[in-house]
């Protein structure tokens, strides 16, 4: 599949994420409509957020200057794949 180039095909992608993203958080807790699930769901979604970010940018632009961020996928084959030297489990620059 090509990369989505088209401006508009990427703002309606995006504007759907958010879509899915309530109306899943909305019948989770039409499911279970208590305070517990609701924070529960709301650190979820956050703590997903923190990693998504960590994986893009903190790797990055804090501990691998040479990792180019290309989606979860190779985040994951990245950490696989890289080799450490070092005893404290810091890969080597």
């Amino acid at each position: 599949m090509a990369d989505l180039k088209s401006p508009t095909l990427i703002y309606l992608k995006g504007w759907l994420f958010l879509i899915g993203g309530f109306v899943a958080a909305g019948l989770l807790l039409a499911e279970a409509p208590r305070f517990k699930v609701g924070l529960l769901l709301a650190i979820c979604v956050w703590c997903f957020c923190r990693f998504y970010y960590f994986a893009f940018y903190v790797i990055e632009h804090y501990v691998d200057s040479t990792y180019k961020f290309a989606g979860l996928g190779s985040f994951l084959v990245y950490l696989v794949t890289r080799k450490y030297t070092r005893k404290d489990g810091i890969p080597e620059q």
